[in-house]
């Protein structure tokens, strides 16, 4: 072996070892990006591993992981020790994280003409047997905002997600045309992971119980049998996806001992919690006013009341009747525990708190409380707001808007020859284009623009601190897009459109913004549908 030659030998091992040293980085990112609300007990692990890769990388003389790298080293400077990632630095090292992805590819990747695809949400997998149904659905899912990437063979997956863990994989059972070969695809790949990536299997045939539990217990969150169109699984695969972020918990916390009330409020922090502390009973009313809390704790014995009478003060209020009470002391009479919690309460914790028993009841009671929420203010079939809570929405944005001085606009959409879509291809093809706009819509406007059916297939957009022209740009570009949009009706295709009228807020009161809205909208219609159409009057 001559000079050159070990010299090349060399190199590559030192290559190889950067490289793995990339993806250790890359893995510990995907842990804190799919965790971004808990993210805190990964940050001193992934900075010693960036650091690690960038004085692997300077020696070793590759300077493209050494550059990606040293950007992330930076970034991190800003990120509190025992605090989670702040959601503005989040969007900073996604960034340089896809620098180092580039850099970590494979020769043989990064000798492709293409350029390699950066995603701006983290990636959806495909792996079918059918090439032409998988870039139909790549072209759907883009539609709707996702990056996706279809796969021909096991190992180009499993290397893909050592890259970029995707949000879900919707897997072929028969991938690679072997029975079950998906599934052994997908067994193998969910070992290098230490949170399973949630799967959806499709099947061209009717899976045995056997299939079904091996499929289930590596992951499958589906099984599709028979195949179903791109309109189904758009919205399954939504459902896996953080487009479905759960917001943290706003937890109001009432205890006298000052003490007490850091130490729960650095638990709930720590776990990703919205916290409000006081300490003062008397303040329960502004409290309330001012954090509108999803979960309240309430210490049971304080100088001048108790918790069971504040817990009556705040049941007096209907719009805390539902709100989950817990109680926290040191009584340990359970009699007295459920007369407590007959008087307004929902559980009972004893003192001293255990974090982990804390953070649980929490989790417990506010995915139960959000629940029921959603029962009363939601729409069942679009998970939009009702009508009424829409209307009650639209009252707080004006109150708002003359508070801080600022522009509001209301908008009213609605779906153009609705009927003859009912009519043609039947109600439940009716129901998937309201579903498909309600996402649109979500996937395209603001979390602090408001959503909501207003009845059949009409739909109100609030947005607040918005001009008349901002809205109208914003609706208009959404409105093109969802006319090319395909929809699919069983061997079928058709396209939908819809009409707007926009009223920008002068003062009036909810009810005469919507009048003005809906006489917009009415105008749309009058000048041929498929326009948006500010109010002048």
């Amino acid at each position: 072996m001559n000079d050159e030659s070990q010299k090349e030998k060399l190199r590559q091992h030192f290559a190889r070892r950067v490289t793995t040293q990339a993806r250790v980085v890359l893995d510990t990112w995907q842990k804190i990006h799919g965790t971004n609300q808990q993210s805190a007990p990964f940050r001193d692990d992934f900075a010693t591993a960036t650091d690690k890769l960038v004085r692997y990388a300077q020696r070793f003389e590759m300077t493209g992981h050494a550059d990606a790298g040293s950007k992330v080293l930076a970034l991190l400077a800003d990120w509190p020790a025992g605090e989670n990632l702040p959601e503005a630095l989040e969007r900073q090292l996604q960034d340089a994280i896809e620098l180092l992805s580039r850099n970590t590819l494979r020769r043989t990747d990064q000798n492709t003409p293409d350029a390699p695809q950066q995603f701006r949400r983290t990636p959806v997998y495909i792996a079918l047997a059918n090439d032409e149904i998988a870039s139909r659905l790549i072209r759907q899912l883009e539609f709707f905002g996702f990056r996706a990437s279809a796969f021909s063979n096991a190992d180009q997956l499993i290397e893909a997600c050592a890259l970029h863990k995707p949000e879900t994989i919707l897997m072929d059972v028969n991938f690679g045309h072997e029975t079950n070969a998906g599934i052994a695809t997908i067994e193998r790949l969910q070992d290098r992971h230490d949170t399973p990536i949630p799967i959806i299997f499709m099947s061209h045939e009717d899976g045995t119980i056997e299939t079904r539990l091996r499929a289930s217990r590596c992951g499958g969150e589906e099984f599709f049998y028979p195949a179903v169109d791109p309109g189904q699984l758009i919205e399954k695969i939504e459902s896996y996806t953080h487009g479905n972020t759960v917001e943290p918990y706003r937890v109001l916390v009432l205890d006298d001992s000052r003490a007490q009330a850091k130490f729960m409020e650095t638990v709930l922090k720590k776990a990703g919690m919205i916290a409000h502390i006081i300490t003062d009973p008397m303040q329960i009313i502004h409290a309330l006013e001012e954090f509108s809390p999803e979960i309240i704790i309430l210490d049971m014995y304080m100088p001048g009341c108790t918790g069971m009478e504040i817990a009556r003060v705040i049941r007096q209020q209907d719009r805390f009747h539902s709100v989950p009470i817990i109680y926290l002391s040191a009584e340990e009479d359970v009699s007295k525990q459920l007369h407590a919690m007959s008087l307004g309460g929902d559980d009972f914790l004893t003192k001293p708190i255990d974090p982990k028993h804390l953070i649980a009841t929490i989790h417990n009671r506010g995915r139960r409380a959000r629940s029921l929420l959603a029962l009363m203010i939601r729409d069942s079939l679009t998970g939009l707001y009702n009508h009424t809570h829409t209307l009650h929405l639209l009252d707080q944005e004006i109150v708002r808007a003359k508070q801080k001085d600022q522009p509001l606009c209301f908008a009213m959409l609605d779906i153009d020859y609705f009927k003859k879509v009912n009519d043609t291809f039947g109600h439940p093809i009716g129901d998937r284009v309201l579903r498909s706009l309600s996402m649109f819509l979500k996937q395209r406007l603001r979390k602090t623009d408001h959503i909501g059916r207003y009845g059949g297939e009409e739909f109100a957009i609030i947005l607040p601190d918005t001009r008349e022209s901002d809205a109208r740009n914003v609706l208009n570009e959404i409105r093109e897009r969802f006319s090319e949009l395909v929809q699919p009706a069983g061997g079928q295709e058709f396209n939908v459109t819809f009409s707007c009228g926009i009223a920008a807020w002068k003062g009036e009161t909810s009810q005469a913004l919507c009048e003005r809205a809906d006489r917009a909208l009415y105008r749309s219609k009058e000048l041929g549908r498929n326009c948006v159409t500010a109010a002048t009057d």
